[in-house]
């Protein structure tokens, strides 16, 4: 069957018992869901809006950001963002395993993460 032959494509359940080749439609060629191929590519997106945050908040020059534990300012706070990559990695492999509802998660987490930024920006904490 071509790629782009839907004629032969078995789209009732009971096709696949007559021997008709059955594919998800939500399968791409390679066999990667498009819904988890775009869930993954939000996610980097996101993550990219994340490391941007916290590189500016660390950045800011804000009171409370000198009072942080020392792991905070290991490495000229390069440990913190090394922990803000391991959460998108985490999130990243998650949803190339099969799970695309964790985009919703991590967007959460990237709300919090603008509300939080902007606290500390506007010196509202």
């Amino acid at each position: 069957m071509r790629r782009h032959d839907m004629s032969r494509l078995a789209l009732h359940p009971t096709d696949e018992l007559r021997g008709l080749p059955t594919k998800d439609l939500w399968q791409s060629t390679n066999g990667v869901p498009y819904r988890g191929l775009m869930a993954l590519i939000i996610i980097f997106l996101l993550g990219i809006g994340n490391f941007a945050l916290h590189k500016s908040v660390l950045e800011s020059g804000h009171p409370m950001i000198g009072q942080m534990p020392w792991f905070v300012h290991m490495l000229g706070g390069k440990a913190s963002l090394i922990s803000e990559f391991v959460v998108l990695l985490a999130a990243m492999v998650l949803v190339w395993s099969g799970s695309p509802e964790i985009a919703w998660y991590y967007a959460g987490y990237t709300c919090f993460n603008i509300i939080a930024a902007w606290l500390i920006w506007t010196r509202r904490v």
